[in-house]
């Protein structure tokens, strides 16, 4: 697997963590289960397959019922991530987020509550989940109506998940994937955070479907144009600025849910300095959340080690970063997505789908040339 930093480039000036990636943050684990079937004619239900599933355990205790800090932005809300209202309203992400193509939500929310199900606690019993699932359309090169995602590959990918190195690429929820009319998919990078309070990580990982070839620059060389449709094809149903982008930012800096949600917005910055525009067609949207703080349960509870037996209660022990402080925590993250969707489109390999539809990849050896001579 091609890394864009493999090449010698960088992206930005901050140093990234050991794996560059989104496992840099402590406790944060990614597991994927791809699912690639048959050649030739599209039969709905049969195949070809070109789809799968990622799911991102954002930390190892109870994800249910150990919530985070996290807040949600939309660039442009043309897709859906199943559970945002929640997360919006209490400024919490309480389960594991995965990512798959458009049509197999459903099986994928199945999957986490059959997950929960497992082990559920009388919390969950009393009160329900509410899994978050995001989306992508795969259906360029998958049988995308075939339902083909199934509950029991949640399970698997979630078996599969580490804090390890993270596969990207053709891979996962990025499968099918298309991104500025190269193949896209499954994408991650990490940066430092260098604070007055301390060192921390931050990482992102994109499902990277989105964007329109001749807008695609990276460092300002306009390689969209440079590589045009004439040149390496853009798959033919394609249409321009359709597409999505789903970005998952994670940090151990400790983030309140409003400091969340401005880190998420920052996500577009990215996007828009490789050329994206948030077009009318496409699900841009990400998701932030702070593994520094358990906001519910456990708690301290002040006047004792049990909650009051009525009136307001008040947690303690929380961190949070002072305000001023998190211009670094921004800069971070769009450096970080910013090399995440390259990384998605160096990983990717060129896949022949449904119907014989063809996405090739980023021809790495001609980007060098016309980044060298700029």
């Amino acid at each position: 697997m091609t890394r864009f930093r493999d090449t010698g480039l960088v992206v930005g000036e901050r140093p990234p963590g050991p794996l560059n990636a989104i496992t840099d943050v402590p406790g944060v684990a990614v597991g994927h289960v791809t699912l690639i079937e048959g050649d030739g004619p599209l039969v709905v239900g049969r195949g070809p397959v070109r789809t799968g599933v990622t799911v991102v355990l954002p930390h190892p205790g109870d994800v249910w019922n150990e919530p985070l800090a996290a807040g949600f932005h939309v660039l442009n809300g043309c897709g859906e991530v199943t559970g945002m209202h929640w997360v919006r309203e209490s400024g919490m992400l309480a389960s594991p987020v995965a990512l798959t193509g458009t049509l197999g939500v459903g099986a994928v929310h199945e999957g986490l509550v059959r997950w929960a199900a497992e082990d559920a606690s009388p919390e969950l019993i009393a009160g329900g989940v509410l899994p978050v699932v995001a989306e992508t359309w795969d259906g360029h090169l998958s049988d995308g109506f075939g339902t083909h995602v199934r509950p029991v590959h949640v399970a698997q990918a979630i078996a599969a998940a580490t804090t390890g190195p993270v596969p990207e690429g053709n891979v996962g929820g990025g499968t099918g994937m298309i991104c500025h009319g190269f193949k896209g998919g499954i994408g991650t990078s990490s940066r430092r955070v260098a604070l007055p309070c301390g060192d921390y990580r931050l990482g992102v990982l994109v499902q990277a479907n989105h964007g329109v070839r001749e807008r695609f620059v990276v460092d300002g060389v306009p390689i969209g144009r440079r590589i045009p449709d004439a040149e390496v094809p853009v798959p033919p149903d394609v249409v321009p600025g359709s597409g999505s982008i789903i970005s998952l930012v994670a940090t151990d800096v400790p983030l309140l849910p409003h400091q969340c949600r401005r880190v998420a917005q920052r996500v577009g910055l990215a996007i828009g300095r490789l050329g994206g525009l948030g077009e009318d067609g496409s699900g841009d949207m990400a998701l932030a959340f702070s593994t520094a703080n358990r906001l519910w349960p456990p708690v301290r509870w002040v006047g004792g080690e049990d909650p009051p037996p009525e009136g307001p209660a008040l947690a303690t022990g929380v961190e949070a970063l002072v305000g001023e402080h998190i211009d670094e925590v921004f800069a971070a993250t769009v450096e970080a997505t910013e090399e995440a969707i390259l990384n998605a489109l160096f990983a990717a390999e060129t896949m022949v789908g449904r119907d014989g539809v063809v996405a090739y990849a980023l021809p790495q050896d001609r980007f060098l040339e016309e980044i060298a001579r700029r």
